[in-house]
């Protein structure tokens, strides 16, 4: 099994909310990418929340990011994991999500995208005390949760935009 990384965060100067993943998965290691697979649903949703026209563009795709203040990255800094699937995991090591907020003070939210990011921030009881954490419905196509359904869960990040 071989051991994966992370990539490093896309934030910003304005970022205002953090979109927490676990770790990427073979697809968007292979293309270097943030949520690269085409089925994953995250790109879409970012795009309708915003109100914007879809694209596959990723230098487009991150642009949405910073113009919306949304910075993005993964609670998992490194693993082992066969496949993409989150449950696959093992031996996993945590990018210091506290000491990242502390050079972004501007961020005032954390969303997880999923449950294994949700979980991993909750077991650190300093950043649960530090700022509001919200639990999204998993934007993979693993997490066989209607589209409308996943959407309508997301909208609450445009409270903190």
């Amino acid at each position: 099994m071989n051991r994966i990384s992370s990539f490093p965060p896309l934030v910003f100067e304005n970022s205002k909310i953090l979109i927490l993943g676990s770790v990427p998965g073979i697809k968007s290691l292979e293309m270097h990418q943030y949520y690269a697979h085409p089925q994953n649903k995250f790109w879409k949703i970012l795009f309708e929340l915003c109100q914007e026209d879809f694209t596959s563009d990723y230098t487009e795709r991150v642009n949405l990011l910073q113009k919306n203040h949304i910075a993005l990255w993964d609670v998992i800094d490194s693993c082992e994991r066969k496949g993409s699937l989150d449950v696959k995991i093992k031996n996993e090591e945590h990018n210091d999500i506290k000491k990242f907020l502390s050079e972004n003070p501007n961020i005032k939210a954390i969303f997880c995208n999923g449950q294994k990011a949700f979980k991993n921030v909750q077991k650190n009881k300093d950043l649960v005390a530090l700022i509001p954490i919200f639990d999204l419905p998993s934007t993979s196509p693993a997490h066989a949760v209607p589209y409308d359904k996943k959407l309508e869960a997301w909208t609450k990040i445009k409270f903190y935009l």
